[in-house]
């Protein structure tokens, strides 16, 4: 994801982070949804990498990648909580 810059990147993940806390209904609090969709964005394009399956370079596609790897952690940290 070349294409987002940094500053977008942490927007964006951020963003797909707090929608993906709302989503799934945890409650770990903003800034912790917020860096779990950073780092989630990370983790999903590396996954996806590995499957052979790359997301078009935008603003959008990094949302999608970022919603999907935070919704992924959510749900780890979620089995982990219990």
């Amino acid at each position: 994801m070349e294409s987002v810059g940094w500053i977008a990147a942490i927007i964006i993940g951020g963003l797909a982070g707090w929608l993906a806390g709302k989503l799934m209904d945890m409650r770990f609090g903003i800034f912790i949804n917020i860096v779990l969709g950073i780092v989630g964005s990370v983790v999903a394009v590396a996954l996806l990498r590995t499957f052979d399956v790359f997301v078009q370079d935008s603003r959008l596609g990094y949302f999608v990648t970022s919603f999907l790897g935070a919704s992924l952690l959510l749900f780890l940290a979620k089995l982990v909580r219990r």
